[in-house]
Order: C-alpha cells, then sequence, then structure tokens
C-alpha cells in the first residue's frame, strides 16, 4: 500500500502485533555508550526464534564495541513460553559468565513472566536511569587450586 500502513490481508483484527525491533546508539556522559534494543509488539512461537537471534547478534555487537546493553521491553508483550525461552537463549551466556542483561520497564505480565522464569542472565529495572546505573555484576574468580 502506497501510504505506508500494513494491507488488511496481512493484518489480523485481534490477533497479535508483529514484532518490530530497533537498535538506538546513543553516548551519555554519565554512563558511555550505549546499546538500547526497543522491542514492540508480541513475541510468540511464531517469531521467537527471530527475536533470540536478533537478541543475541546486539549481545554480541555490543560487547565487541563495548557499549552498555539495555533491552527496552516497555512495548512488547511475551505472549507464550517460547517468548521467554527465546530470551533464556539470548542471554545463557551472559549467565555463565556472571552477567546480566538489564531489561527496562516491562508490562506488569512480562515482569511477572521474566520473575517466575527466574532467568539468570537477565535482571529487570522499573527505569532507564536505574538499568545504566546498576552496577553490572562480575563473575566471582574461583581460588587458586593446587597445581600438581
Amino acid at each position: 500500500m502506497e501510504n505506508g500502513q500494513l494491507s488488511h490481508a496481512r493484518v489480523r483484527p485481534g490477533g497479535p502485533s508483529p514484532l518490530l525491533l530497533r537498535t538506538v546508539r546513543e553516548h551519555r556522559p554519565e554512563a558511555g555508550d550505549i546499546s538500547v534494543l526497543k522491542a514492540r509488539g508480541t513475541v510468540d512461537a511464531s517469531n521467537a526464534a527471530d527475536f533470540s537471534t536478533a537478541l543475541a547478534g546486539h549481545i554480541g555487537h555490543a560487547d565487541e564495541t563495548g557499549e552498555q546493553l539495555v533491552l527496552d521491553l516497555t512495548e512488547a508483550y511475551l505472549a507464550c513460553s517460547d517468548a521467554v525461552r527465546a530470551l533464556e537463549r539470548a542471554t545463557a551466556f551472559l549467565a555463565v559468565s556472571g552477567r546480566v542483561l538489564p531489561v527496562v520497564e516491562p508490562r506488569p505480565h512480562v515482569r511477572e513472566s521474566l520473575r517466575t522464569a527466574g532467568l539468570p542472565g537477565v535482571r529487570v529495572h522499573a527505569t532507564m536511569a536505574s538499568a545504566l546505573n546498576a552496577p553490572e555484576p562480575r563473575p566471582v574468580p574461583e581460588p587458586p587450586g593446587d597445581t600438581p
């Protein structure tokens, strides 16, 4: 359609809203370089794998560039357990290394889903400021062992 709207054939009345992901990069004097992945719409079984792949890429890029990383779920809806598992898959290596992905302002049902799932690689914040100011946990060093 020429006016930029979805055709009626692609919109399901009462159905989930399409998932849109957008990365915003900025520099803040108090926090340095920031990379925010903004999710809007519904994460469900049909797009959970795409969401996980995009989030893993976002995490990888932030690691390569040294940017502080944030996931903004303000306008997102996690429709099923596949959506939560997608988030877990993308953040698993963060959890293994003792790091977390700050998630900002999830809606109450999303916050409850994340709390219930207990994802070790995710930390929920009420505001962007709290996400940017929270110290990222670092892995606990292993005690020196006896070497033969």
